[in-house]
Parts: structure tokens; sequence; C-alpha cells
């Protein structure tokens, strides 16, 4: 008897390993975590001098890594940056720029469609708002942070305490260094703290930018994908005083180009990577995040390219619009296709197991991290439980009808007034210049069905706002039903709303109201209880930081943060599609994509480019690929070789790359930059802005 049961074991583990082989096409179970899955994202703190020795035969220097981290920036709200001149001259991405270039121009002009250039100094525009930020200061104070969050007694005590530590660091420092601003910043989920010191530069100048269509040849269809031929490149300079800052840091050009594994490396700051999270963690965003967002966001898409192919692409604001919407969609997506990926879901279970195995095989490691992952479990499992109704019943100003927004303000100045906390005047005067002078009603009501969408998608059919809003009608149906219904889709009839008297405003069975009063205590209590949650979830996180630093220590860097960060890399062509990618692709090809494509929009380019400078070399590199680990944030990173002189700008990952959120792979995943000889070229014989090409090549502005 025994012999029969253990045979049939045999026969049924026998056949399972079979059937996950014939599903998968290889067995799960085999697969292993690669030395770098968890990336190359190195911090400033711990450059890994020893693996830059066996991997390139190079031992970076304190000068070449000084030069590295002074000369990089952080710039505006989510790109990088460099001074490449010691007259204060920035090199960063067209597309980190090209929402500011609407404030900067006159009248007259448009600078997405035409460019910009400044010959003269006199010349060059001041950026409203841009700032830049130069890293010159680093120290560890984990320890005195770590301290402080254990005398907490809960999960908010030990934030409360950890966030007056954090200020009273910050505070200290700045008396000392009162020329910096201080950052404290989270490394491995707070396993290590490091107080950082940015010199801030608040007077930046435009110098150049090509056209929105030559630097974003080939729009959303090309985004994200490779071989590519952008030019998407922007100038930009520093100043103070009003005189044009003078620096130590800065890179120089390179004019021999790449070749084939060619070792090259980014600096710059990726935004965010959660490479760290634990299975569970991993799991709830591909079933059940990624694909809310990703439904919502190709909604969205379509309804902007509506609205451009309406305007016969001429509308460079709204194409603007469209690209960010369309770069969202990509990044989500393919993030999203990645964590259906049963390849590397199990290079990522296969990490985890290696990991845990470290902590429990530790007694020590054991009592004080064993638990985290269950505990991890059972919170995502608490947080699959409203995360989609928390989803439906958020007003967002990405995507819902600004109609949502005027309801649920409409309603707080109502509230505010029957509760006493406004007078009579202050009200009549909130609710007279609550609606939009400008309000787009085209675009709004397109939006109502985006956001339609995300109702019937994310409630229950027995849900009252299901029943009320869309009930048994289609979604453009119910749209125009709504529309029809509602008092916040004319300033004519909002008018008429605001006269009647508090309590007939919010029983009106407006249906933008109707759904804020039905929707809010619920909203606000489950936000309440996702906010003790994630409290617990950020302790946790922390937790699980320190555990990876005890286990690997510096081998593994931490998840990016949006600070600076040097990645390594070789440049390297890749199998795709059935055929080859080239490192690199040259202007020859970007006119091929314009023919080829009967120059219609986007591959549309200017008229002069059938007619171009003689001068202007066509075989000239435009843009080339490299494994260097970037995210999104890395924008305008230079690329450079070992004399830490440039040879690209970083400016997109190519399909492939998207899964770089969870995880850090080589066999096609790349980093698109644009060559340093294609802006070089590009800037002095198609443009002629020869002022600019001297400074950028000798260094200094003459």
């Amino acid at each position: 008897m025994k012999l029969r049961i253990f045979l049939l074991q045999i026969f049924l583990l026998t056949t399972s390993i079979s059937s996950a082989q014939t599903f998968y096409g290889f067995n799960p179970d085999t697969v292993k975590e690669q030395k770098f899955d968890m990336g190359k994202m190195w911090t400033f703190e711990n450059p890994p001098i020893k693996y830059f020795q066996e991997e390139y035969g190079f031992t970076p220097s304190e000068e070449w890594l000084e030069k590295m981290q002074k000369s990089a920036l952080k710039f505006g709200g989510g790109c990088s940056a460099s001074f490449v001149s010691e007259d204060g001259l920035i090199m960063t991405n067209h597309h980190c720029v090209r929402g500011m270039l609407p404030t900067v121009q006159t009248e007259n002009e448009n600078i997405l469609k035409n460019g910009f250039y400044a010959k003269e100094l006199s010349e060059e525009r001041r950026v409203p708002n841009l700032k830049v930020e130069q890293l010159l200061f680093i120290k560890d104070i984990s320890k005195e942070i770590q301290n402080e969050m254990s005398n907490g007694k809960s999960d908010s005590e030990k934030i409360e305490l950890r966030d007056k530590k954090i200020d009273e660091l910050k505070s200290k420092y700045k008396q000392d260094f009162p020329e910096l601003e201080f950052k404290v910043i989270s490394l491995y989920n707070g396993g290590k703290y490091s107080l950082y010191g940015y010199k801030v530069y608040d007077d930046v100048r435009l110098v150049f930018v090509p056209e929105l269509f030559v630097a974003k040849l080939g729009g959303d269809y090309d985004n994200f994908t490779y071989p590519r031929y952008g030019l998407d490149c922007a100038f930009l300079r520093a100043y103070e005083n009003d005189k044009p800052v003078k620096t130590n840091f800065f890179f120089k050009w390179n004019l021999e180009g790449v070749i084939e594994d060619q070792p090259v490396f980014v600096v710059g700051n990726p935004g965010r990577t959660e490479r760290i999270n634990t299975m569970a963690q991993i799991e709830f965003e591909r079933d059940v995040r990624y694909p809310m967002m990703v439904k919502m966001l190709k909604d969205l898409y379509k309804i902007y390219e509506e609205l451009v192919t309406q305007t016969n692409a001429e509308d460079f604001r709204l194409i603007a619009r469209l690209y960010s919407i369309g770069n969202a969609l990509k990044v989500y997506e393919g993030t999203y296709k990645g964590l259906l990926d049963p390849f590397l879901i199990a290079r990522k279970k296969d990490f985890e197991k290696q990991f845990r195995n470290a902590v429990t095989n530790n007694k020590e490691l054991n009592e004080k991290y064993g638990n985290i992952w269950n505990e991890l479990a059972q919170s995502r499992d608490e947080a699959r439980k409203t995360a989609n109704k928390i989803f439906a019943y958020s007003v967002n100003g990405f995507y819902s009808p600004q109609y949502l927004q005027i309801a649920s303000r409409l309603i707080g100045i109502v509230e505010d007034f029957n509760s006493g906390k406004i007078s009579k005047e202050k009200y009549d005067s909130l609710l007279t210049n609550l609606y939009p002078t400008d309000l787009n009603h085209q675009l709004q009501n397109k939006l109502l069905s985006v956001q339609l969408k995300v109702w019937k998608d994310n409630l229950s059919d027995d849900s009252e706002i299901i029943k009320r809003l869309i009930g048994n009608n289609s979604i453009g149906g119910a749209a125009g039903k709504i529309l029809a219904e509602s008092f916040l889709t004319s300033k004519e009839k909002f008018e008429k709303l605001i006269k009647m008297n508090p309590d007939e405003i919010i029983k009106s069975n407006d249906p933008f109201i109707f759904f804020i009063t039905n929707t809010k205590d619920e909203l606000n209590k489950m936000i309440e209880e996702n906010k003790t949650r994630n409290q617990r979830e950020e302790i946790l996180n922390q937790m699980l930081g320190e555990a990876l630093y005890a286990v690997y220590r510096d081998a593994i860097p931490p998840d990016a943060t949006g600070t600076l960060r040097l990645a390594d890399g070789i440049v390297k062509g890749y199998v795709y599609n059935g055929t080859r990618a080239p490192i690199k692709t040259t202007f020859y090809g970007a006119l091929d994509r314009y023919y080829s494509f009967d120059k219609k929009f986007p591959f549309n380019l200017p008229d002069y480019w059938e007619n171009l400078p003689k001068d202007f070399d066509l075989s000239t590199p435009l843009n080339f690929v490299s494994t260097n680990d970037i995210v999104g944030g890395n924008s305008g990173s230079a690329v450079l070789n070992m004399n830490a002189e440039v040879v690209g700008l970083a400016f997109d990952g190519n399909i492939e790359s998207l899964p770089n959120d969870f995880i850090y792979t080589t066999e096609a995943n790349r980093t698109v930059s644009v060559s340093a000889l294609g802006m070089i070229e590009a800037i002095r014989d198609l443009y002629k802005a020869e002022k600019l090409g001297e400074e950028i090549l000798s260094g200094k502005r003459k």
C-alpha cells in the first residue's frame, strides 16, 4: 500500500512538473535569481569600486566620483540634467522642458512647433518656477533616525518621531551650511538614511531646443521603442546674481562616438523602483492596481487622440498632453505585461526564497524580521477588499471631468456654511467665483465617458452609483443623460443652481452632486483605514529594507528614490522582432521615417528637411542603446565614458525595459540615448547655432 502511495506521489509530482513545462515552456521551479535582478543604481555613499575593477578593469578615483556627483543635476520636478560648461550651461531632454516652453514664448511664438535658440546671453529666457539642484553634501544619519524611532510604542508614533528627528537634523545642518538646502533620503525603505545637501539654482534660462517633431519623431508610436530617431535634447543656463554661474564641475564633450561593448555610465536621478517588494506586494500590483490604471489610460488616450486628429495635429498643447498620457499608458501597460511574465515572476520568487531563507536561518534576524512577509501578505489581502472602490470613488484631476471637482467644492462650501464655518457673505462670494471661466466643455464631456468606465469597471452592478448614474444604458447613453440632467454643465445652469438655498442644492438630484454626497463618507472611512494600514506597511517596509541590508550589505543597491545614482552598463545591440537592433541609428533613419509614413503625423518633420544644408551629415549617429539601469526620472541624464566625457544623453528605455520597476534584466532591456555626435552635428550644421556648439566643445562660453 505504501509503495502504491509513493508511486502515485512520484507520478503526480512528475505530471505537475511536466504540466508546468508544457504551460510555460520551462519549469518555474528551476528558474534562479540573477546577480543584478535588484539593479545597478549605485549610490555615491557606496560606489562599487571593487565591482568596477573586476568588471571593467577600471578603478574610479575620488576625483572621478566627485566630478560625476557634482556635475550632475536634479532638474525640475522629475528629470535629470548636468553642467556641460564652466559657464553654467545645462544639458537635459526636450521632453523635460516641453511643458515649460509656452511660459517663455512671446505672443507670436510657438516654440514647440518652431524650436528656439538664443544666440546671445541677453536673448536667453528665464523659465518661471524652474529649479535645478546640485548635490554637494552627503552624510549617513541612519543611527540617529532609527534610534529615535525605536522609542515609539505604535506605528504612528514611530513615524511621528522619525519626522521630528528629520526636521531637527535638517535645521541643525542648515545652520552650519546656510547656502544648502537639506533633504533626508530613505534608502532600503528606511534600512538606511542619508542627509543630502543641495545647492539650488532658481534662475535658469532657456538657450536651445529643437522642434517638437524633431525631438520626438514618431510620437507615441515610437515612444519606448528602438531603433529610434529622436533629437530629444535641450540646453539651458543657470544664473546667479543675473550672471551665468561659474562652476568647476562640468562634463566635457567626446567626439569619438561609441562602439559595441564599450563601458558607459549614466549619472542621474531615477525616480522610483519597487524591486525590494515582497511577492504579496507585487501580486497586488499585478492583480489590482495595474489593470485599473491600464484600462483608464487606454480610454483617456483615445479621447486625446481624437481631439488631436480633429485639430489636424496643429494644437501643440493638445499634442504635448497626448504624448504625456501615451507615455504613462506605455509605462503601465509594459510593466503590467512584465508582471504577467511567468519567467520574470519566477526569478522574483527565487530571490524572495533565498532572501527569506537567509533571514530565517539566522536566529537574531529571524526573531526581528522573520514574520515580515506574512504580515505584508495579510495587509495586502485586506487592501484588495476596498482598492477598486477607493479608485472608483476618488475624484482625480488627471482624468475626472471638472464637473465632479466643481460638485465636490460646491458641497464643501455648502457644508462649511451650514456648520457656521463661513459667513453668508463669504458663502455667496465663493459660489459666485466657483465656476471656471475657461472650461473646455467638449473635453469635459468626453472625460465623463472615461469616468463612467472607471465606475463600471470597479463597482458592482448593485452599487447605488451604477444603478443611478448608468443603469441599463450604454456608456454613451449614460453620459448623455447625465449631461442633460446636470446643473454643472454650463455657467447659466450653474447660476440657477446657486440661487437655491443650501439644502435644495444638496437635494437637487444633480448627478455629479449625487455622486459626491453618496460616496464621500464611505470614501473617507476607507481612506482612514488605508492610512492605518499604510502606516503599518511603512514600518514593515523599513524592516524589510533593514533585513535586506543586513543580509546583502552594499552588494545590492537600494531602490530608486528620485536621488542621484550612478549606473554602469555597456553599449550593446539586442535581438528583437526576428532580427537584431544595431547599437546606433543615424539621421538617415529619421528621414526614412518621414518619407515611409508619407510625411504624416506623428512622423512629420519641418519642411526644411526636404532641403537640408549641404554640410549636414545624415550619416552621423543620432541615437544608441546600452544596458544601463534607468527608470523615469533618469530622463536628461548624461551618458559618460570612463573619462567622464559626454558620449550621450539618456532619454528613454525600450519596450523591454518597462518591467524595470520591479526587476532589472540585461537580455533585451536597453537605455536609449541621443548621441553626443548627433547633438553637436545638429546644433552646428542643421541649426547653425555656432556659439552654442563652440561652448559645448570647449567647455566655456567665448
